[in-house]
């Protein structure tokens, strides 16, 4: 179901950890939304890279934060010491 969504992500835009899981009925669900991305079969077509901290951070990847940075700034999205600039004109509202 998380995965489904995250689908739903467009390019160029992000959500948070907090979001997707309340998206999917999961109360203070950000922690288990992590490990799920962590554990994604196909980061290739599911974009968990899109999955952010709820304060701008762009928070962790499986295959590191500069494999993530990478995949972000390649979509458009500016990184300035790990925070995401105009963080609030890139979450996706589901």
């Amino acid at each position: 179901m998380i995965y489904k969504k995250l689908l739903q992500v467009p390019r160029g835009k992000i959500t948070t950890y907090g979001e997707l899981s309340k998206t999917v009925g999961l109360k203070n669900g950000h922690r288990v939304v992590g490990r799920i991305m962590n554990k994604n079969p196909y980061p290739v077509i599911i974009p968990c890279h899109r999955v952010v901290n709820s304060n701008g951070q762009i928070g962790g990847y499986a295959y590191g934060k500069d494999v993530k940075t990478n995949m972000l700034n390649k979509e458009g999205i500016e990184i300035q010491n790990g925070k995401i600039l105009d963080f609030e004109k890139r979450i996706y509202k589901f």
